[in-house]
């Protein structure tokens, strides 16, 4: 919501202030045409600094209408994750595990921000879908869940380096990781 405002009176900004600096740099003195400049520079930056001010979660996709329910929906957090050539995600299993997850990846400098959804319309046809890559670098994977002694494990075809945080994208928390050399 904040975000949104922010938006909001930075356009209502640009709309106020950008003919009247104009105005100024045309038909003012050498002090307003200062302040014009300054102003407009200062409007360009706030521009520049909405990307970062953006929403914590990705935005959702949308899709049909699941069928009757076999599994719960829900969003798991990673309680572990083997770095290699690929990543792969542990969390505890619930008693209904998915049999697939859409794993959300998106990197931001050396943190790799990672979110996991699990529900029934996960791996449904309508919502089946191959590695999208959007304007933000991120990238959406829907991956079959292995269920094991009570753990559930999601592997997710992205190589990360050794120097890469793994960090759970709702929480903001690094994931333990674990380096597996050579494979």
């Amino acid at each position: 919501m904040r975000s949104f405002m922010l938006a909001v009176s930075l356009g209502v900004a640009w709309l106020v202030l950008g003919p009247l600096c104009l105005w100024l740099l045309v038909r003012g003195r050498a002090v307003d045409r200062v302040g014009a400049i300054a102003t407009l520079v200062l409007l360009e930056c706030g521009t520049f600094a909405m990307d970062a001010v953006r929403p914590d979660t990705p935005p959702a996709h949308a899709v049909a209408a699941p069928a009757a329910p076999s599994c719960a929906e829900r969003m798991p957090v990673p309680r572990s994750a083997r770095v290699g050539r690929e990543i792969v995600l542990t969390w505890a299993a619930a008693p209904r595990e998915c049999p697939a997850a859409e794993a959300v990846v998106r990197s931001e400098g050396r943190k790799m921000l990672l979110w996991l959804y699990e529900g029934p319309r996960v791996g449904h046809p309508v919502g089946r879908h191959a590695t999208v890559l959007t304007a933000r670098h991120q990238q959406v994977f829907t991956l079959p869940i292995q269920v094991r002694n009570g753990r559930a494990t999601v592997r997710v075809p992205v190589h990360a380096h050794a120097r890469d945080i793994l960090t759970d994208g709702r929480t903001g928390r690094r994931i333990p990781e674990h380096l597996v050399h050579g494979a």
